[in-house]
């Protein structure tokens, strides 16, 4: 599930930055640019809180990967 968030949140990411460069490259208008940033926003905003920062289960923050 965890792999899911994260996949999703890097999409929203992906989503959110992408189309401001389409704009400038003149390959979209600015309402699509608009929607498709306001979609990756939403994406990531869902997402990103139920894996970052996460504490492990006896309430210290996990500290890399061993």
């Amino acid at each position: 599930m965890k792999i899911l968030l994260k996949l999703i949140s890097l999409v929203g990411l992906i989503t959110t930055i992408a189309p401001p460069v389409f704009f400038f490259l003149e390959k979209m208008e600015m309402d699509s640019m608009k929607f498709w940033m306001g979609i990756g926003m939403v994406a990531w905003m869902v997402t990103a809180p139920f894996w970052i920062n996460k504490k492990q289960e006896d309430g210290r923050p996990q500290v890399g990967v061993k």
